[in-house]
């Protein structure tokens, strides 16, 4: 896909009191959509600049603001954990509800389905998205994403590893090998579970980075392997999000 220029980002109303930050290629559309999942953190200026990563990708990018326009700093762990408990999967998904309402009014979007990627919890909600939503969400990318797999619940989260055959799309998982919230053994729990489901999946793992590898303004942060895993992201979103024939159409090309 040939880079483009951004055209528009900003904050968008979504429904109610909810909202989002939108994120369009400058480029004739309509554009395939991604949604975009937050840290623990908020709709921070990191978050914000990975949605104009992908819109500078060709994408539409929007990133349901979770926690209304609160944004927490890296080191206020204490609040972030309180304000994580305070979450359910039901509300996380009427955002997530919210913003696809408001991708399919949208003219410059391509309709039908979209891509999930997210980040830590984001991570999570990208899963969580694929499985309740189903056709409509063709490819999920989650980075790090936790208690999807783990033996004991955090946050009093369900854990979803029971629920991964409901997936209808394409999976890619990113792991960091030193991550210490998200041990080997979910990994392969995950594996075997989609496997098992006969589900379309890759799992990246890398080495010498832990959790929120890919975070730019965290001392986690690992240049390598974040622009890795990008690039493997942009790839599979690509090829999962094109129309049937497009990759019916490559794949003749290659051979």
């Amino acid at each position: 896909m040939t880079p483009t220029d951004l055209v528009r980002a900003e904050f968008v109303a979504l429904d109610g009191e909810r909202r989002g930050y939108l994120a369009l290629p400058g480029a004739a559309g309509p554009h395939k959509a991604v949604l975009v999942y937050q840290e623990a953190f908020g709709v921070n200026r990191y978050v914000q600049a990975e949605c104009e990563r992908l819109a500078r990708a060709g994408y539409a990018a929007l990133a349901p603001d979770l926690f209304r326009g609160e944004t927490y700093s890296y080191g206020d762990r204490p609040k972030v954990v309180e304000k994580l408990k305070s979450l359910s999967d039901n509300y996380l998904l009427g955002d997530v509800r919210a913003a696809i309402g408001y991708l399919d009014k949208l003219g410059v979007v391509e309709h039908g389905t979209y891509g999930a990627l997210g980040f830590c919890m984001g991570g999570r909600l990208a899963i969580l998205t694929a499985i309740e939503l189903g056709k409509k969400i063709a490819a999920a990318v989650s980075f790090y994403g936790g208690n999807i797999a783990p033996q004991i619940s955090r946050f009093g989260w369900p854990i979803l590893l029971e629920r991964v055959a409901e997936i209808e799309g394409a999976v890619l998982l990113f792991y960091g090998a030193d991550d210490d919230t998200i041990a080997p053994d979910e990994h392969a729990r995950l594996a075997d579970a989609l496997s098992t489901a006969k589900k379309r999946y890759a799992i990246s793992v890398f080495p010498n980075s832990g959790h929120a590898f890919a975070s730019v303004d965290r001392e986690s942060y690992r240049p390598a392997a974040a622009e890795a895993a990008w690039r493997e992201a942009l790839v599979f979103l690509r090829e999962t999000l094109a129309p049937a024939g497009a990759q019916h159409q490559e794949r003749k090309v290659r051979t």
